[in-house]
């Protein structure tokens, strides 16, 4: 009887180690199922329309038509030269004892400066004078500027007295009486006129 015993003990080892192969098989899809997360859908990403493209229209540049007969330019400038005779009338009295040297003084053009027949330099513009020598009994003055059409341009003269003044023939008589006699200097009134002469050329817009 024992080896009947023997082999009923096996065959229910067997059917033990079966019956436990097959409910650990049973377990694991669940337990698989479970450990196992669903995946979520993904979204395709969301493309942003492109703004339509702004439509430029071609601009067609303006083109102005030129006159058959253009403007002199702005710019046309005339010389005038070294040498040249400038009378100025004084604006204001000057003493020896009152300005100093280095002090201005207004004038006017007493008459006008031609250039080859063109007028550069009108009759009463207005000029800038300057006290160059004072002394006791003595003035020296000289142009310094001239405006022209609104703008002020430099000039150099010589230097003349109060006695320099422009005389008329009668007036050149009477100094040969008293050429003997001291000329006071000391004094230049207004409405004195003086003739300078330019010392250094002087470079101004012509008149169109």
């Amino acid at each position: 009887m024992l080896p009947s015993q023997l082999s009923r003990n096996l065959l229910l080892a067997a059917v033990a180690l079966g019956l436990i192969g097959l409910a650990g098989c049973s377990n694991q899809p669940e337990t698989a199922a479970t450990n196992r997360t669903p995946k979520q859908p993904t979204k395709a990403p969301f493309k942003k329309a492109a703004a339509p493209a702004a439509k430029h229209k071609a601009e067609t540049p303006k083109v102005t038509p030129v006159s058959a007969k253009a403007t002199p330019p702005a710019g046309h400038i005339i010389t005038v030269p070294k040498g040249t005779p400038i009378t100025a009338i004084m604006d204001q009295t000057l003493h020896s004892d009152k300005n100093h040297r280095g002090d201005t003084f207004a004038a006017s053009l007493a008459a006008p400066v031609k250039v080859e027949g063109q007028t550069v330099l009108p009759k009463g513009a207005h000029i800038t004078g300057k006290v160059v020598t004072v002394k006791k009994h003595e003035l020296k003055v000289e142009l310094a500027s001239v405006v022209i059409h609104g703008k002020s341009y430099d000039l150099e003269t010589n230097s003349l007295r109060p006695s320099d003044k422009v005389k008329t023939a009668s007036a050149k008589s009477r100094d040969k009486n008293k050429a003997k006699q001291k000329t006071d200097n000391s004094t230049l009134a207004a409405k004195t006129e003086l003739t300078f002469k330019l010392s250094k050329p002087v470079t101004v817009p012509a008149k169109s």
